[in-house]
């Protein structure tokens, strides 16, 4: 009999998908879990894996159309009334692939933009393994799915010696079975892009251009224009003086990173003024209901870090209980993770409260869009040199401007006020000889 396989559900609130690369072909015989196909939405570039052992029919989405979720993309024939029996709805690997900005040495690790919400995790469904992160034959990190991984076991290749040519340079079954038919190496071929690809940060965008949406940066719109629409956004500023967290930097820098193997940076500071703060003002760790305000029972901090075609929101997991240094640690992995292009669903849920370091890009004076459900943002911009009044004098001092959006239905500005004044005040107490282990 024949069965026809459908575009998963990628999270709670993904309602679409666009198709990557196929990694069959029609008349393929395939193994139930086999990848069938790469399918791209906002955050995740996930494997669909066959409900079914079967034969590939009619490729019924090409790659680059964008489907709603539940739309049919492939058949797949010969499928014995048992295996039919026992399918249930593709779930996809959770591979998600995104590049980072480079790191500001001065400012620290996060990047700058509004933040935008991490997605629920995927639908339950028929297990799905994660695939594993491998160097691929041309130098580029790609990633390999289970089934690829056996076929290559199997055969005694080394995955590294082949040239992958699925998605970002994903090695798939093909590039497997060409390197063992060869006797070689893949050919060599450019990797697929994402269709409709916007250009990088460092390419010229001619007048008149028209860019495509990519499914990321879509989704940002959608979800920015919920945000404001969902929740009456109010924001406060305040300075505050960086000298400390200066000198503690300047004279402890070297040490830290001798012990950790991370560079000690402002935004490790701001983490953890930030959770003391979220400590104290238990309402900015909330969630708006319909007839209550939910305080969370964990601080999970994301950060706000900007990707090629917009930003991402990894999420430290019970970041109050962490040290400075734990902070730093926790962060510089979850970064990595997303530079490197395997930063996973688990990596950016679940987020209570959101911190953006946009001064990491020099801005001076920022607003950003709540991250919803969220209760708030609070926004780090750059550290400048500037005269202040200090006594009855002028002096020479970094400040730094911290921005809170709010939201209205959650707390008043005096909450907002007194969760301001805890960072602030968390910040300036810092001295070289403050705790960091």
């Amino acid at each position: 009999m024949a069965i026809t396989v459908k575009m998963p559900q990628l999270g709670e609130s993904v309602t679409e998908g666009t198709i990557g690369t196929w990694l069959v072909q029609p008349g393929q015989q395939v193994e139930r879990f086999e990848s069938l196909v790469e399918v791209i939405t906002d955050k995740v570039t996930a494997e669909v894996p066959a409900p079914a052992a079967g034969t590939v029919g009619e490729i019924l989405a090409p790659e680059g159309q964008r489907l709603s979720v539940g739309a049919p993309i492939c058949t797949l024939e010969g499928v014995s009334e048992e295996g039919a029996g026992e399918t249930e709805p593709a779930t996809a690997a959770q591979d998600e692939v995104v590049t980072a900005e480079p790191e500001e040495p001065d400012q620290g690790g996060s990047a700058a933009g509004s933040a935008a919400p991490a997605e629920p995790p995927a639908a339950a469904g028929a297990p799905a393994a994660v695939a594993a992160p491998v160097s691929s034959g041309n130098g580029s990190p790609g990633f390999i799915s289970p089934a690829v991984r056996a076929l290559a076991d199997e055969h005694s290749i080394d995955v590294r010696q082949v040239t992958g040519t699925g998605f970002q340079g994903r090695i798939t079954k093909r590039d497997v079975l060409i390197f063992l038919e060869g006797g070689g190496a893949v050919p060599k071929q450019a990797p697929m892009a994402p269709p409709a690809a916007r250009p990088g940060a460092g390419e010229q965008l001619l007048p008149g251009t028209r860019i495509p949406l990519t499914p990321m940066r879509r989704a940002i719109a959608e979800h920015m224009v919920r945000s404001r629409q969902t929740s009456p956004h109010a924001w406060t500023m305040v300075e505050v003086d960086m000298s400390g967290v200066a000198a503690a930097r300047a004279a402890r820098r070297a040490e830290f990173r001798a012990a950790t193997g991370v560079d000690l940076t402002f935004l490790h500071f701001g983490m953890k003024s930030t959770c003391l703060a979220l400590r104290a003002v238990p309402t900015m760790n909330a969630v708006f209901e319909e007839d209550a305000i939910q305080l969370r029972t964990e601080i999970n901090l994301g950060l706000a870090v900007a990707v090629g075609d917009g930003l991402i929101v990894p999420v430290v997991r019970g970041a109050d209980h962490y040290s400075v240094a734990g902070l730093a640690q926790a962060s510089a992995d979850l970064i990595e993770k997303a530079r490197r292009g395997n930063a996973r669903l688990e990596d950016v849920e679940g987020g209570t409260f959101t911190l953006n370091n946009a001064g990491a890009l020099g801005t001076v004076m920022s607003q950003a869009i709540i991250n919803q459900p969220q209760a708030g943002i609070l926004v780090m911009d750059a550290v400048v040199r500037r005269p202040v009044v200090a006594g009855d004098g002028i002096a020479i001092r970094p400040i730094m401007n911290l921005c809170l959006s709010f939201d209205h239905r959650i707390n008043d500005g005096a909450a907002a006020a007194r969760f301001l004044s805890a960072v602030k005040s968390s910040l300036e107490a810092v001295t070289p000889d403050s705790a960091l282990f």
